[in-house]
């Protein structure tokens, strides 16, 4: 028996750093596994234009606005408060690559533009005429 126990307990210090090292591999792995499965989650896209924005336009007709924006992707909408036509109107729009597009179906103004960090500008057009308007997030 004594035999058979030294060959037993030779085989197994053969083995074992064989052991350890496959222990070490498994850890690093699920190791990594796990960094990959929490670091390749993306961020949800920032509401670039969500918000309060307020500012002034001016051609066939001037006056200033109030937009309030909510944002889905390159979605927007909300409402416009204009001056005149005085009233508060929904607005629907898009923005993409810095370029914004937005209407207020109820008074025919269809408006577009470039937005950049807290500013935007651009053009509107209506059935009284156009002109150009900018804004600026509060």
């Amino acid at each position: 028996m004594k035999g058979k126990l030294n060959m037993d307990t030779q085989a197994l210090r053969r083995r074992l750093p064989a052991l350890w090292i496959a222990a070490i591999i498994a850890l690093a792995c699920c190791g990594t596994a796990l960094a990959a499965a929490t670091s390749h989650h993306p961020s949800k896209p920032k509401s670039m234009l969500a918000g309060t924005w307020k500012g002034s336009y001016s051609g066939a007709v001037s006056g200033h606005f109030t937009i309030h924006w909510k944002q889905n992707g390159s979605l927007l909408h909300g409402h416009i408060t204009l001056s005149n036509p005085q009233g508060k109107y929904g607005i629907a729009g898009s923005v993409k690559k810095g370029k914004i597009k937005f209407g207020a179906v109820s008074v025919g103004a269809k408006y577009k533009g470039k937005f950049k960090g807290k500013s935007m500008s651009g053009t509107w057009t209506s059935p009284r005429g156009g002109g150009s308007w900018s804004a600026s997030k509060s």
